[in-house]
């Protein structure tokens, strides 16, 4: 038993060491831990202070980048409506002129055609003008007394104008 209950000299001795490595450990080695864990203190509260600061500004970042984007975006709807709108506008114009080239190209196409048509029956008005001319003068020229004779001979000419 003499192992677990420790001599009353081994308790001074003990004591002695501890109080004399407490002092010493007090005067030369106290103040540097101190000092040493207040430093460390320090410099996380400014590491976590930098970490707020850096939180805090990329948020500020995340936040104008979307601004950005957003922008961005507006910006890009804005291009698209203003190029459908020209887009738009070229193609009715291109319709419009289509439409006047076509109604110009369909009046000088009329216009044309009534030409035509006025020279057409002018000539054949002269024809027929110059035929009957013809007709009567050959009726004339040719005095026939009977009424019968005078009927075929007209429908004589009839048919070889109708010939030529």
């Amino acid at each position: 038993m003499e192992l677990l209950s420790p001599g009353l000299g081994l308790l001074v001795w003990t004591l002695v060491a501890f109080l004399l490595v407490f002092f010493i450990l007090k005067k030369f080695a106290w103040k540097p831990i101190l000092e040493t864990l207040k430093e460390r203190e320090t410099g996380i509260a400014e590491a976590i202070a930098s970490a707020d600061k850096i939180k805090s500004e990329m948020a500020a970042l995340k936040n104008e980048n979307e601004a950005l984007l957003a922008q961005a975006r507006e910006e890009r709807a804005v291009l698209i409506k203003e190029a459908k709108e020209t887009a738009n506008k070229m193609v009715s114009d291109a319709k419009e002129k289509a439409r006047a080239e076509y109604d110009r190209i369909v009046a000088d196409a009329q216009s044309a055609i009534s030409q035509q048509k006025n020279a057409a029956l002018t000539d054949v008005k002269n024809q027929v003008g110059s035929l009957v001319i013809e007709v009567a003068e050959k009726v004339l020229r040719r005095e026939l007394a009977n009424k019968a004779e005078q009927e075929a001979y007209i429908k004589g000419l009839a048919e070889v104008v109708n010939m030529n």
